[in-house]
């Protein structure tokens, strides 16, 4: 990200980073979990884990700033653990290695179209999540595109994921 700041806006101050790190932490602190994610979660019959670009530092500040790093400790991946992040599949392989299951059996909630492109380099079906800052439009690759956590259980518990795992398409 820092990156990309760099090379499109070339003529920043030279304590840009500073700033904009005290601006990041300030809006961390004001996280919540999304709406519904809590019930989501506690319906979902499926091991769970949480597979993201963020470092680990940043997902114990995120996840524990919305009281969900408890939930997933121990079954919590950095794209820093792997060689490509997304839209590579390496962080999402690692992941099911990780938590012993076939990629095939995997489903990814994802709200970016490199993580979409990400699960299904790697194989697994993926549930979009547009209610938040990422248009639907954006999502369409995914297999399923939704916009309230709620669903998620019941969407999951429909979902093609034995179909996939023999290496069938959804339909």
């Amino acid at each position: 990200m820092r990156e990309v700041i760099t090379k499109r806006l070339p003529d920043l101050p030279r304590d840009w980073e500073r700033r904009f790190d005290e601006r990041y932490l300030e809006a961390e602190a004001e996280l919540e979990p999304v709406d519904g994610v809590v019930e989501a979660l506690d319906r979902i019959e499926l091991r769970t884990c949480v597979a993201s670009s963020g470092t680990h530092e940043k997902m114990r500040r995120t996840l524990g700033a919305t009281g969900l790093y408890e939930r997933f400790e121990r079954r919590i991946f950095s794209a820093t653990e792997v060689e490509q992040g997304k839209p590579a599949p390496d962080l999402f392989l690692h992941a099911a290695r990780q938590m012993g299951v076939e990629p095939g059996a995997c489903a990814v909630v994802e709200d970016s179209p490199f993580g979409v492109e990400a699960a299904h380099a790697a194989g697994m079906t993926a549930f979009a999540y547009a209610g938040g800052v990422m248009p639907a439009e954006r999502l369409l690759a995914a297999d399923v595109v939704f916009d309230d956590m709620r669903d998620l259980p019941r969407l999951l518990a429909g979902s093609t994921l034995p179909r996939r795992a023999r290496g069938q398409t959804p339909e």
